[in-house]
């Protein structure tokens, strides 16, 4: 990203929060049908570990970290806080959310796992909130993701990812049998079994 424009009277954390709670202020806000002019990058950051900060600094209101995550806004690999009249640019580490617990209810091929992110935003894994697992080329180790919503993913948690394993089933995928699970009729392959020491 650019170094931070401040050419802006808003390209602060709070003109931003003003002017979504002015544009949106029930419900998350119609983020994919704004499509204000680029004003600059803020120093604003998103950790691994889904904490935010702003300046250096972690955000410590949780209702305003709250409020920025529903107007966050990914165009190919750049993430930015969309207003009705402002696009932010800001830095995430990896995800946007991590997802910090997770619910079943059902099981087998009728599961359905709902998972819950540090915001607090809900998503239930399914065709329409797909996991994912990336896997370091060199170590192999997982990073599990589970799309939260429009294009905006949650890092699983490595506790959440522990528990998803202890009720993980092998299932046969193009004649391979993988382990995985399954959440809202979809099977979501992790690794395939031969794989499994």
């Amino acid at each position: 990203m650019n170094s931070e424009n401040t050419g802006s009277p808003n390209l602060s954390a709070d003109g931003i929060a003003s002017a979504v709670r002015r544009a949106a202020p029930r419900g998350l806000p119609p983020v994919e049908k704004w499509n204000p002019p680029f004003c600059g990058d803020l120093d604003m950051r998103i950790a691994r570990d889904g904490t935010w900060y702003y300046l250096g600094t972690p955000i410590g209101r949780k209702p305003l970290v709250k409020l920025f995550s529903s107007i966050i806004k990914k165009e190919g690999d750049d993430y930015f806080l969309v207003t009705p009249v402002e696009k932010i640019g800001i830095t995430v580490e990896d995800a946007p959310f991590v997802a910090v617990d997770f619910t079943v209810q059902g099981d087998g091929q009728d599961a359905n796992i709902t998972f819950t992110t540090q915001v607090g935003d809900q998503a239930t894994a399914g065709a329409d909130h797909m996991i994912r697992i990336v896997r370091d080329p060199e170590t192999g180790e997982p990073s599990p993701y589970v799309n939260i919503r429009r294009n905006l993913d949650a890092l699983i948690d490595r506790k959440s990812f522990y528990r998803l394993v202890d009720i993980g089933v092998a299932h046969p995928v193009e004649g391979e049998d993988w382990f995985g699970i399954w959440s809202g009729g979809v099977f979501f392959p992790f690794i395939p079994v031969a794989e499994l020491s």
